[in-house]
């Protein structure tokens, strides 16, 4: 995840490493730069270091490369977990604050998922399912029914119902594909309805993940961050707008930040929407994913990338080779757009 960094960059990554570390508690980069991967992709461990070496990158765009974030970029979003980096790239979050939030965020969620399985002896998760994109509102519609829950409901009140009957919309991420989170045996069982009775056969893939996010399982993260986020500095206005995982829109105060990032940890990531927002209503054209994986950049590009923008391009930032042609690249298409 960071070796690479720490390789061409190391003492820029040396140094994000330590402040990581010394926030924290303990040493989290030996566990990032050395393993063993079944530690470091345990919950608690991997959210907190996706989220540092994110910023780590991001900081040697910066410092190494010139990159000026904030004449540069125009509005930050990230997703899912992303959203704590994207708010820290704005300037709204403290690295050392959402950093800690993120850990212990990580911590209470790692929790829920062994009480959930021990308790309802099911295995839990995540599946993404794959539709024709002119299919999938009314395959929303349907999945919401067969749930139980129609869309007016799909606020932070209907987490108050038990966990162990729910399956929910994790993730809306593109104009073909939804993830359900729960447990595994009622999304198969979902999925045997929607193909049986609700007219729908999508393309269903598991994801490598044990927990359940974005689910009411997590609700109790979603309580510790009310409670945490309220002894947390937050800059608002920040620098740049950032827009929510959950709204699909920019935070409109400091309020309005601290109560969708705790709903985050229960409610649908609305990423689709997020995207058509930014590109249809603010007209954005550059597109820059920061951190170890790809994800997003390709999320991104399945949606902007159907339409030839002159002077707009999608680039992933993920290891020290792809700087300087993302550089080149976005250099190349503000010139055209200039023009």
């Amino acid at each position: 995840m960071a070796n690479t960094w720490m390789d061409h960059f190391p003492q820029k990554a040396t140094r994000t490493l330590d402040e990581m570390d010394s926030i924290l508690g303990f040493k989290l980069s030996r566990i990032i730069l050395e393993g063993p991967n079944s530690k470091l992709n345990q919950t608690e461990n991997a959210q907190p270091a996706i989220m540092a070496v994110s910023v780590l990158i991001l900081r040697i765009l910066e410092e190494e490369f010139g990159f000026d974030t904030k004449s540069r970029v125009d509005v930050t979003l990230g997703h899912s977990l992303g959203e704590f980096s994207a708010l820290v790239a704005a300037g709204y979050l403290q690295f050392a604050d959402a950093l800690k939030l993120v850990r212990r965020r990580a911590e209470v969620m790692a929790r829920c998922t062994r009480q959930i399985v021990e308790q309802s002896g099911e295995s839990y998760g995540m599946v993404a399912l794959i539709c024709e994109p002119d299919r999938l509102e009314d395959l929303l519609k349907t999945v919401y029914e067969f749930l139980g829950l129609g869309t007016s409901r799909l606020d932070d009140t209907s987490h108050a119902m038990p966990p162990i009957s729910q399956v929910m919309v994790a993730n809306i991420n593109s104009p073909n594909q939804i993830v359900l989170s729960g447990s595994i045996p009622r999304i198969k069982s979902l999925l045997v309805q929607l193909r049986q009775f609700g007219g729908h056969d999508p393309r269903a893939v598991r994801l490598n993940s044990d927990s359940p996010f974005h689910s009411p399982v997590m609700s109790p993260a979603t309580e510790y961050m009310r409670t945490a986020i309220e002894g947390v500095d937050i800059a608002f206005p920040a620098m740049i707008p950032c827009v929510s995982n959950i709204s699909a829109l920019p935070f409109q105060s400091k309020e309005d930040l601290m109560q969708l990032l705790s709903r985050q940890c229960t409610d649908t990531i609305r990423w689709w929407d997020s995207i058509r927002y930014l590109h249809q209503e603010r007209g954005v054209r550059c597109w820059i994913g920061i951190g170890p994986g790809k994800v997003g950049r390709n999320l991104v590009g399945k949606e902007v990338g159907r339409v030839d923008t002159k002077g707009g391009g999608v680039w992933a930032v993920c290891n020290p080779r792809e700087i300087e042609d993302m550089m080149a690249a976005l250099e190349k298409t503000e010139s055209e757009a200039r023009r």
